[in-house]
């Protein structure tokens, strides 16, 4: 994929502050796009989350990859700060918006993986307003200027291509089984418009949450292996990125039209690498090893890489 394949496209990323939406930020602009980077953790405030990355950072880094960013603080479960967010997309994207990626998450520091019923009510119900009441309102508001033109795309990120996994947190998994169904359905009512909306998943990936989980860098993220051994199959977020780029590059995208996807079947279809120009097959080494109940230990990880 070469620097200029989305050179002249606009492209708007939601919750692009730190992990997959940063990364993809990133990607996009490697490929020439200008981007908007939206969020709510500022040099000058911090999100709620209170942790150290900015949109401010994100932006850029989607310059210094040869695209354009532009950082917007919003908060996308109020749909003022969208409206804001969308004038500065109209006024500084020459009216135009090609690629809108909504990644909004916010669901950190209220995630709880247990027993539904002895969570704390007040945060699930936050995680949901975080993320689900972001997306609606994000869409509600940002569609519009997708639809201006034939050919936009719509990527809904969340965690997971199927219903089949439970990871252990009701409000958790409603929430991206939920995000995940926006992205195949908003499909029905973009296809009029000749735009395309997909819902698309990373694997295990190395975010700044999870490598401090478990106490390691993106250095030296191996040594979490001995912590849980699947870990052998993480990738950066900048694996996904990239292929949320080739998706955006593609001309023939629109086959792909109400699909979950996920980065190893980006992979497969692209062609691209990891940052250390390994391919980790996620869906593979699920079928193969996780949900097989073999030892992962005892594999080669090599061969899923």
């Amino acid at each position: 994929m070469t620097a200029v394949e989305l050179k002249g496209k606009v492209a708007a990323v939601t919750g692009a502050t730190r992990g997959a939406g940063r990364a993809i930020a990133v990607e996009l602009g490697a490929a020439g796009a200008t981007v908007f980077v939206g969020g709510r953790s500022t040099r000058e405030r911090r999100s709620p989350i209170d942790r150290d990355e900015t949109i401010e950072e994100t932006a850029e880094l989607v310059t210094a990859a040869g695209g354009r960013g532009i950082a917007v603080r919003c908060d996308f479960t109020v749909p003022e700060d969208v409206d804001a967010f969308r004038a500065r997309v109209e006024a500084e994207g020459d009216g135009r918006l090609d690629v809108l990626v909504d990644d909004v998450w916010g669901g950190e520091a209220d995630t709880e993986f247990r027993v539904f019923w002895e969570q704390d009510l007040d945060k699930q119900l936050r995680l949901w307003r975080n993320s689900v009441q972001a997306h609606l309102v994000t869409l509600h508001r940002l569609l519009p200027l997708l639809v201006r033109r034939p050919g936009g795309l719509l990527v809904e990120v969340t965690d997971g291509d199927s219903d089949e996994f439970y990871p252990g947190s009701l409000a958790y998994d409603s929430v991206k089984v939920a995000i995940r169904r926006f992205g195949t359905v908003m499909a029905k009512e973009l296809e009029p418009h000749g735009c395309t909306s997909v819902a698309v998943t990373p694997g295990f990936l190395r975010s700044e949450q999870m490598l401090e989980h478990f106490g390691v860098t993106e250095e030296n993220w191996r040594d979490a292996i001995a912590q849980d051994p699947h870990y052998a199959m993480a990738e950066s977020p900048r694996y996904v990125g990239r292929g949320i780029a080739a998706l955006a590059a593609d001309p023939d995208r629109h086959r792909h039209n109400g699909r979950a996807l996920a980065s190893w079947t980006l992979m497969r279809e692209y062609g691209f690498t990891d940052l250390d120009g390994s391919r980790p097959d996620w869906g593979r080494w699920y079928e193969e090893v996780f949900k097989a109940g073999v030892d992962p230990t005892s594999v080669d990880a090599a061969k899923y890489r």
